[in-house]
């Protein structure tokens, strides 16, 4: 019998040439014994097949990929020289035969070409990623690293083919739109004085940006609250943090007699100075003449301070009650279609009449603040009108999903996360909406604060479908309480809703998983994010900082930590890896 022989294939750099090495120029070193012929297909010491040397194996690979090379160069030559017609006529017979030779294969013969298909792309892939095989462990500091081509990230070259949206290349393609499923007016273009503020051609735009948040304090239509104090920042702070629960209030039209005006009230004040002497001082640093001037754009653009005034101008009766539809019906349009708001979409009613449980309802005169529904269509509009001007629709629970490529309404409705993540996307027309530094980190948390409790009603509503009878926990509870009714009405979140109790403590039952299974971890990193990396400062626009985009922040980070993975998996820069 042939002896056993070592057959090894080794990524490395030789001695000889360490100084000559390069990322691209690796070498495959090939490891046998050579003391004893190698043999090709040879099960016995009879077997007359002739013994091939190593130098025989390589000279065959080598005029195998000289010819592979020369069949490749003759047809770019031949496809280069071909007409427009030679070329689709040759695609169309490719297509034809590939149809012929696809529709005639038995079943087995498609599962094994399938399977040779995947195990050809997979081989691709990782041929990607092998030159950094233990590279930690031979660092070569000549090398530039942060621009091997799996790990630069490269610019927003991905373009959404239903929206338009500008992504990274391993961004999911439904992250915008949900592949085409989400379909929404734009918003237009913002009125003057705003928009020269906004872009920075405006002598005090430097000053707006900077009190962006007071600018629209003073003018917002509701207050903005949590159900536990804000948490207050001293010294340098990027970031708007709350805690608790969200929630916007409404008060009454009109002030109560020997009462100062607040938010909406301010706005029927009747007198231009008037208004403006108030908004400077509810909110102490603001400007004066660019208060005026923002308010006269309010009065001239806003279509609900336009309604308000005139509802109180028509009816100067004290029981006046105005309601805000929470889902409008458009102009000549279906009650489902999410258009641009017309000027006469604000109901007007007499006391007394019905209304549902989401509109809003403001009197002339109380002292009553009222709650307003998360899911209510204005919820936006009336806590940032310097965001929305004109007063555009925000989110409501009755905005169909369409058929992708077309504009066909089906029988599915846009989540909440999916309407803000198309509005927050950056397209070819400009999102003045990640213009607002300051403002924009409160719309973000507030408009997720928004999301999470749409998530908490579906699953309070939705408990029996969930099956939480069954649930271990609650059984334990019911066991060791001699008294159920203690409990009150429970609701119990599933282990999928993240930063629940259940959704920290399966984390934590998976991680002793892996341990069990795998072996004590040998690294533990913490991985963080350099805010000043090309990627980001590519992507600012209109003199933004790296504080003022925490969107693209997230984003890049995510695909960083993408990136960083693969390194560690894929690449196996510290050895193969148990997963």
């Amino acid at each position: 019998m042939a002896s056993d022989r070592l057959f090894t294939f080794r990524y490395g750099r030789s001695t000889e040439e360490e100084d000559q090495r390069s990322h691209s120029g690796r070498r495959i070193f090939l490891a046998t014994n050579l003391t004893t012929p190698l043999v090709a297909n040879q099960t016995d010491e009879n077997s007359q097949t002739p013994p091939c040397s190593v130098a025989g194996l390589v000279l065959a690979a080598a005029v195998k990929n000289q010819r592979q090379a020369t069949y490749r160069l003759r047809t770019l030559n031949s496809r280069a020289t071909e007409s427009n017609e030679q070329r689709e006529r040759r695609i169309h017979c490719n297509a034809l035969g590939n149809q012929t030779r696809i529709g005639a294969e038995t079943f087995d013969a498609r599962r094994n070409r399938l399977q040779l298909e995947r195990v050809r792309q997979g081989t691709f892939r990782a041929s990607n990623w092998l030159y950094l095989k233990d590279e930690a462990l031979h660092y070569d500091p000549n090398l530039d690293y942060p621009n091997f081509p799996q790990i630069v990230i490269r610019s927003k070259s991905s373009k959404c083919t239903f929206c338009g949206a500008l992504k990274f290349e391993a961004e999911a393609s439904g992250l915008c739109c949900s592949n085409g499923k989400v379909s929404l007016p734009e918003l237009p273009q913002l009125p003057e004085p705003l928009k020269s503020l906004m872009e920075g051609n405006h002598p005090k735009s430097k000053e707006f940006l900077t009190m962006i948040r007071k600018y629209n304090s003073s003018f917002q239509m509701t207050s903005f609250g949590t159900s536990l104090p804000m948490l207050d920042s001293t010294g340098f702070m990027p970031t708007f943090r709350i805690q608790g629960q969200v929630y916007h209030k409404a008060g009454s039209l009109m002030s109560l007699p020997n009462e100062e005006e607040k938010f909406l009230q301010i706005y029927f004040l009747g007198n231009e100075e008037a208004e403006a002497k108030r908004r400077c001082t509810l909110i102490p640093g603001t400007t004066k003449s660019l208060i005026e001037s923002l308010q006269k754009m309010l009065h001239e653009n806003n279509h609900y301070v336009q309604k308000f005034k005139m509802a109180i101008e028509d009816n100067p009766t004290e029981d006046l009650q105005i309601v805000i539809k929470a889902d409008r019906k458009p102009i000549e349009g279906h009650e489902r279609v999410f258009n641009t708001p017309a000027l006469n979409e604000v109901a007007i009613i007499i006391a007394g009449n019905d209304f549902e449980k989401r509109d809003i309802v403001l009197t002339k005169r109380s002292n009553e603040l009222k709650n307003i529904c998360e899911t209510h269509i204005s919820y936006d509009a009336l806590q940032y009108p310097l965001m929305f001007p004109p007063g555009e629709d925000g989110y409501t629970i009755n905005i169909n999903q369409v058929e992708p490529g077309t504009s066909n309404q089906i029988n599915k409705m846009v989540s909440a996360m999916s309407f803000y993540a198309y509005r927050l996307m950056v397209r070819s027309t400009e999102n003045h909406l990640l213009n607002y530094r300051q403002l924009l980190h409160q719309y973000l948390v507030d408009m997720y604060a928004k999301i999470e409790a749409e998530r908490l009603l579906f699953i309070r509503l939705n408990q029996k479908k969930l099956r939480v009878d069954e649930y271990i926990h609650l059984k334990d509870a019911i066991t060791n309480d001699s008294d159920p009714a203690n409990h009150g009405k429970l609701v119990i979140l599933p282990s999928t809703f993240t930063g629940c109790p259940r959704n920290m403590h399966k984390y934590a039952q998976d991680a002793i998983t892996y341990v069990r299974h795998g072996g004590k971890p040998s690294l533990f990193i913490t991985y963080t994010f350099n805010p000043n990396c090309k990627e980001m400062t590519q992507n600012l626009t209109n003199g933004q900082s790296k504080t003022d985009r925490h969107d693209l922040v997230a984003r890049i980070f995510r695909q960083k930590l993408i990136k960083f993975m693969n390194v560690l998996v894929k690449g196996q820069v510290f050895g193969s890896v148990k997963y």
